[in-house]
């Protein structure tokens, strides 16, 4: 088995010759548990080739490499850079380097569009698409010791290696279907550097929470920015700093001295002095002394209709009937929010399930369904729509 790469020249060379390919497959491993940045460990590529032919594996840890011909690479639009999954990936390169892969495309996404099941797995792909099979034996590893054990190496690239395979049938399927544009639409976000960017005055809205209570929400939101900021920082995990349970519980008593915070049952011991608790006590001051409007406010949820229920149950079994037909996942074409807020009445531009690919195979005959212009029947084991004649 070749070495992994640890010098940029060597990561040059390979990024050149794989410029001359139509796609790589990429995929990354990483550790976040002590950090708040992900730790980029390892970089899996793979040209067109078979087993273990064109893919290596790049060390990302070793001192003597750059990452810049891969970013390049990235920049290439004569190549597609193909993930599975890539999200948590793509994070890593937008943080990093504030690169994204273009032209892009995430066999997850693809699957699901191809009738493979909701968020399908690699291995599912791998066993269903690729007819292979993975040695899971090192999936919980500490990728950052070195050096990696041959096992390691071997599971690391198998993540590449039949990423091909699977890439090459999912998109000849989207493409006999007619369905690369859902594709490309769906990953629109994915390749929105927007997307990656954890701005912490929203940090709040992250958090669950049952009060509406305006002045605990504008504590909260303080607080949980005051914690993010910290976390970043430090390149420290969030709970480092304050755990849920224990800003939850701040942003509803508000202390206003040290004293008072020593009397928290969540907080940890390291919050209770120093500049945690100088940065938690500011927070809260900050949140007592805005002005009623800087307060933040939750819309409460618009009355549910008469009948909207009913209705709403009606658009479940229309979803499940269209989705079939399509053999795409429900959860892609619309959420049961979607569906809720269609039979209450929500302003149809409001819908994402109202709009572009999704409009074509359910929106349609949602808005049909609502409006009383077809109705649902069972045909043997399925469903049919039926037209109405109106009067």
């Amino acid at each position: 088995m070749t070495p992994p790469i640890t010098d940029t020249d060597a990561l040059a060379r390979f990024c050149a010759e794989a410029a001359a390919y139509p796609y790589i497959t990429v995929d990354t491993e990483f550790l976040r548990e002590r950090t708040y940045y992900a730790q980029l460990c390892l970089v899996q590529l793979a040209r067109p080739g078979k087993g273990e032919e064109g893919a290596v594996l790049v060390d990302t840890l070793a001192d003597t490499l750059s990452l810049e011909p891969l970013y390049e690479l990235f920049r290439n639009r004569g190549v597609v850079k193909v993930f599975h999954a890539a999200r948590q990936d793509l994070e890593i390169f937008e943080v990093e380097a504030g690169t994204l892969p273009d032209p892009f495309f995430d066999t997850q996404v693809a699957a699901m569009v191809c009738g493979y099941g909701d968020q399908v797995g690699y291995e599912t792909l791998v066993r269903q698409v690729a007819r292979a099979s993975i040695d899971k034996s090192s999936r919980f590893t500490d990728w950052s010791r070195r050096p990696l054990s041959p096992a390691q190496m071997t599971y690391a690239l198998a993540d590449v290696t039949h990423l091909r395979r699977i890439y090459e049938v999912l998109s000849r399927q989207l493409e006999e279907t007619g369905r690369a544009a859902w594709v490309e639409e769906e990953l629109a976000v994915l390749t929105d550097p927007a997307t990656y960017r954890a701005d912490p005055a929203e940090a709040w809205t992250r958090i669950k929470t049952r009060s509406t209570a305006p002045r605990f929400l504008a504590a909260l939101r303080e607080l949980a920015r005051f914690r993010e900021t910290m976390a970043q920082s430090k390149n420290v995990p969030r709970a480092r700093i304050l755990k849920d349970d224990a800003l939850l519980e701040l942003a509803a008593n508000r202390p206003k001295t040290v004293e008072e915070l020593g009397k928290s049952r969540l907080l940890l011991r390291e919050g209770r002095r120093g500049d945690v608790a100088d940065g938690l006590l500011a927070a809260i001051a900050t949140a007592e002394a805005l002005p009623a409007s800087e307060v933040p406010h939750v819309a409460e949820p618009p009355a549910r209709k008469p009948g909207s229920e009913a209705l709403a149950d009606l658009l479940r079994v229309l979803l499940k009937a269209r989705a079939e037909s399509a053999g795409v996942a429900q959860r892609l074409i619309a959420s049961s929010a979607d569906l809720d807020a269609l039979a209450n009445g929500t302003p149809e531009d409001e819908i994402p399930a109202l709009h572009g690919w999704r409009l074509e195979v359910f929106g349609a005959d949602a808005l049909r369904l609502k409006r009383g212009e077809i109705a649902l029947a069972a045909q043997g084991n399925s469903v049919r729509v039926v037209p109405l004649t109106q009067d």
